[in-house]
């Protein structure tokens, strides 16, 4: 079968210098991966014709689709429809759906409509256009030579938009892909290295068309089996049989044998128990109960938080002892732990989580160096500490911390 390939431009200046982080061309690539279209390349380039007209030439010889993003806002510095207009040998024409949903986004909100609004409805006469249920701009898709090129929207939620709805079944129809499956299995507690060299003999006997990828984050590991083939029952049937031959060699280390968010694996375990969490954060500012109410549904376990930055506040709200925090210090197993039971009295939860530490980059003393910190997780009848040293920057230690401290409840429940 042959392998179907796409390369993603994105247009603008502001992704060329670092103004804008470029989250489309991941998230592309995530649902062309899905259905067995392989990304070639991908390739960021500014507002600037020839730079374009250059690309689009480059990446439609190596690849069989081209899905471009960015430019076509109403500003002067939006070319892309009149530099597509130049590739493709047309020009811009208007459209009357096009036109029709721009005025009824400005008359439904009441707002003036200037010419440059209503220059939006104005595309290349060769395309096919795409509508936009989120917006003013529409997409395009054009065919020329055998490739297919498509030109969306670089606001996130619009191109997202018109690959759900039109260009990812259009390519599944065109193409013949092969199927692929994925399985993810998330460790923690063993560095990659290590991770590698327990699989190295299950590695060794892979099959050519299923690969592990090591995708290291924040103290956690994921693993991820990818396998190609022509029959989905068939290769998921494989692809299931390996993956649990690596999970049982790290059954130790395993977190979760799912592709979620350790915000999730708590929220999962929380629900199945009928059990309700709070967290007690100082070094970490809220960022603990920021991920575990980023998941849908998180209102039925999670109870709330308490930010206790301060002594003061330590004292006041969560009841922790001043003469614990004169003798041992904020940054302690002993605060930690009286920050888990203040939480759980507080908050009336079942569990409670507590950070405290020094994040950096300065504030550490002999004793205490930055990175220090302790982590307690616990319920009324048990209470684990556990003490970390991170060595890395603010932003780092502090994402580090959240995934350890959340991952010591996870053990606990399990106990």
């Amino acid at each position: 079968m042959e392998k179907i390939t796409t390369s993603i431009i994105t247009i603008g200046d502001e992704l060329l210098i670092g103004q804008t982080i470029d989250t489309n061309s991941a998230w592309i690539a995530q649902q062309l991966n899905a259905m067995g279209i392989w990304v070639h390349r991908r390739v960021a380039i500014g507002d600037i014709k020839e730079d374009i007209l250059e690309a689009l030439e480059k990446e439609a010889a190596v690849s069989n689709i081209v899905l471009i993003t960015g430019g076509l806002g109403p500003t002067a510095d939006d070319i892309t429809k009149p530099t597509l207009c130049t590739y493709f040998n047309t020009r811009l024409v208007q459209n009357e759906a096009a036109l029709a949903n721009v005025l009824h986004i400005f008359e439904s909100r009441g707002l003036p409509i200037l010419q440059r609004n209503l220059d939006q409805a104005m595309v290349p006469e060769s395309c096919t256009v795409i509508d936009n249920k989120r917006g003013t701009a529409p997409g395009m898709w054009f065919e020329k030579n055998g490739k297919i090129y498509v030109s969306m929207p670089g606001v996130p939620h619009e191109m997202q938009g018109m690959m759900e709805s039109y260009v990812l079944p259009q390519l599944t129809q065109h193409f013949q892909t092969p199927a692929v499956i994925h399985q993810t299995l998330i460790t923690s507690g063993m560095g990659e290295s290590f991770v590698a060299e327990r699989l190295v003999n299950f590695e060794a006997k892979l099959p050519p068309h299923v690969k592990l990828a090591y995708l290291p984050s924040y103290s956690l590991l994921k693993l991820r089996l990818t396998a190609f083939g022509q029959d989905k029952v068939s290769v998921a049937a494989e692809v299931s049989v390996l993956f649990h031959e690596m999970k049982a060699l790290l059954s130790d280390i395993v977190v979760t044998d799912q592709d979620i968010t350790i915000g999730e694996v708590l929220g999962q375990l929380l629900k199945e128990r009928n059990k309700t969490v709070a967290t007690a954060e100082s070094c970490t500012g809220g960022l603990i109960a920021s991920w575990i109410t980023a998941v849908p549904g998180s209102s039925a376990y999670f109870k709330g938080s308490v930010v206790a930055y301060a002594y003061q506040t330590k004292e006041e709200v969560l009841g922790v002892k001043k003469s614990t925090l004169a003798a041992e210090g904020a940054v302690s197993e002993a605060v930690v732990r009286e920050m888990v039971a203040g939480a759980l009295q507080l908050l009336d939860t079942d569990y409670a989580i507590a950070v405290s530490g020094i994040m950096g980059p300065d504030g550490g003393t002999p004793e205490k160096p930055v990175g220090t910190v302790w982590v307690a997780a616990g319920s009324k009848d048990k209470v684990n500490a556990v003490k970390f040293q991170l060595r890395y920057d603010r932003e780092r230690n502090t994402q580090m911390t959240a995934v350890y401290a959340m991952n010591e409840l996870r053990k606990l429940i399990l106990e």
